[in-house]
């Protein structure tokens, strides 16, 4: 039982409308790991050309806690409450492999990362192999005739990104 409460989890923390980065600061002023996805994107105006930091996923950070300090992040002002599943009262927990493969899309694509709740059918299991998502591993999909990978988050739906189709290769099935 002792090692079930040391052991940290990803959890989806509700909070409020544009208080994603000031609550993001403030957990980790109290030594909470979290993160907020953001990117960086070009806004044209008429008169000018601006970046901006786009908040991917707008009122929920993910937090990266022990059952222990689950209490403190809900008692913070700007949070509501956990992501639970369907039916229970627990918090609905991303696996941290889900987790890094999300934060490593969203932390070196060039190219707009998107969520969806689709439900895609599976694709194929792909790596990539050149460019700034080298290593990442997901589905191969094609949208609207663009080649896309896409890594899963449970609960959340699926992040994606377009690809150029030689930047791939198929991740053979172990067997």
């Amino acid at each position: 039982m002792e090692k079930q409460t040391n052991s940290k989890q990803w959890l989806v923390a509700y909070v409020r409308l544009f208080h994603e980065k000031k609550t993001s600061e403030r957990l980790t002023q109290m030594g909470i790991e979290n993160y907020v996805p953001i990117q960086k994107e070009v806004r044209q105006w008429s008169d000018r050309r601006k970046t901006v930091e786009r908040v991917v996923i707008p009122m929920m950070i993910f937090v990266h806690v022990t059952t222990e300090e689950r209490s403190l992040v809900v008692n913070l002002p700007a949070v509501s409450r956990y992501m639970v599943l369907r039916g229970t009262s627990s918090p609905a927990v991303i696996p941290d492999t889900q987790m890094e493969r999300f934060r490593f899309m969203l932390d070196f694509s060039d190219e707009t990362v998107s969520l969806s709740n689709e439900l895609f059918s599976p694709g194929e299991q792909v790596r990539v192999v050149k460019g700034p998502l080298s290593g990442l591993e997901g589905e191969l999909i094609t949208l609207e005739g663009k080649s896309k990978v896409l890594v899963r988050l449970d609960m959340l739906g699926c992040a994606q990104v377009d690809i150029p189709i030689g930047y791939i290769e198929k991740i053979k099935a172990a067997k």
